[in-house]
């Protein structure tokens, strides 16, 4: 009798498999590489449940699905049996009692090989076929750039980022920044600039590796998306790492940025992020007291740059300008009277303050105008106080 059931378990383990293998093939799209099933974010959540709209559902009966898996080996006896033919179980039975001993063996391996092809790979697997496929110079430039979409998801983690070196995956990814596809340049530096976010272990690996200058040259890509993912990555390396921003200051990055300030035809999102950068280095900086600031911290002619994107029409980009303001003042380096003189700050506020009263009086900007106006005035007190102080002689 003991012998039936452990039978019977192992057929109804190698039924329930075969209907999972089933139920999967027919739930996801999936592309195939080395072996394994590529799933996107969107084919990941598909495995944990089903909207009762989805076509793509196998409804068992009018109340059960089937959502492509079991949290245990008895769950799915447990599915098994309840959804099978009580004769048809009896039969089996009594056919599985008859195998002899080497039978028996070859079920039991045939259902391990099944439930070793059911086994989802790890992350790190699939980041290893990922890196394998960017080494593989075959592929097309379809299946690089899924390679490169699937480590965009996987690098998230910080653990998964962490292992990308080990595994070889960031030399790969950075030699794909000369890809001669723009799209390809684009993903590649947008996996560096998640795997390296708020990471410093990432960070110090990527810019040893040199990656850096290549970033910033693509930075003044003529393919806009490039150039705003490049951008991303060139802030993720180096916020919080001053290592990475003496080295963004050796390759001109000061200028970089004026370029972008400065120029209206660059597009209004590389705009709002460099000048969000400006703020975050400046910060960065006054968490650093005891550190050396950046030199163009104190060029004037940097400085009116942010001082005269608060005149843009963009409300979001004049409000981080005033933010990137409010943070240059509060450093050693910079002199208020080079904000007043040379960038017109007292005007430039004053202008902001006339700009602000009407919205004030709009029931859909008054929130928004009533924030913008604190942040002024915080500006306002900042650059008053640091004149004042500039200006008194010492007794």
């Amino acid at each position: 009798m003991e012998r039936v059931i452990v039978n019977l378990v192992l057929w109804l383990s190698f039924l329930t498999s075969a209907v999972i293998v089933i139920a999967k093939e027919d739930r996801l799209n999936k592309s195939v590489s080395s072996g394994y099933y590529w799933l996107t974010a969107k084919e990941e959540g598909d495995l944990y449940g089903k909207t009762d709209t989805d076509e793509s559902t196998l409804t068992l009966n009018g109340n059960d699905e089937l959502d492509g898996g079991f949290s245990s080996l008895d769950g799915m006896l447990q599915w098994a049996i309840g959804h099978s033919d009580p004769e048809k179980l009896k039969e089996t039975a009594q056919n599985v009692q008859r195998l002899s001993h080497d039978e028996l063996k070859k079920r039991q391996t045939e259902l391990k090989e099944l439930m070793e092809k059911l086994r989802m790979p790890s992350d790190a697997e699939l980041m290893r076929i990922a890196i394998d496929d960017l080494n593989n110079s075959s592929l097309s430039l379809g299946e690089r750039s899924h390679a490169l979409e699937e480590l965009l998801i996987l690098v998230e983690p910080i653990d998964n980022a962490n292992d990308m070196n080990k595994l070889g995956g960031l030399v790969a990814v950075i030699r794909e920044l000369d890809n001669v596809e723009p799209e390809i340049r684009k993903l590649s530096a947008w996996v560096l600039g998640k795997a390296s976010q708020n990471n410093p272990v990432v960070q110090k690996q990527i810019l040893e590796l040199g990656a850096l200058a290549k970033l910033m040259e693509m930075v003044r890509s003529n393919f806009v998306e490039e150039a705003i993912k490049a951008l991303y990555a060139v802030s993720a390396l180096i916020r919080n790492n001053l290592v990475g921003q003496q080295l963004f200051y050796a390759e001109a990055g000061d200028l970089m940025l004026q370029e972008i300030l400065s120029s209206s035809s660059f597009d209004i999102r590389l705009r709002r992020k460099s000048i969000f950068l400006v703020g975050d280095l400046a910060e960065c900086q006054l968490q650093n007291m005891d550190k050396e600031e950046l030199p163009f911290f104190s060029d004037q002619v940097f400085l009116k740059s942010v001082v005269d994107l608060t005149a843009s029409t963009d409300l979001d980009l004049q409000e981080k300008a005033l933010v990137a303001i409010k943070n240059l003042l509060q450093l050693r380096t910079t002199d208020a009277v080079v904000f007043r003189d040379f960038c017109d700050l007292h005007k430039t506020l004053e202008r902001i303050r006339l700009q602000l009263q009407p919205l004030m009086e709009e029931e859909d900007q008054r929130d928004y105008a009533v924030d913008v106006e604190s942040l002024r005035r915080e500006v306002e007190q900042i650059f008053y106080e640091k004149l004042n102080k500039g200006m008194q002689v010492p007794t």
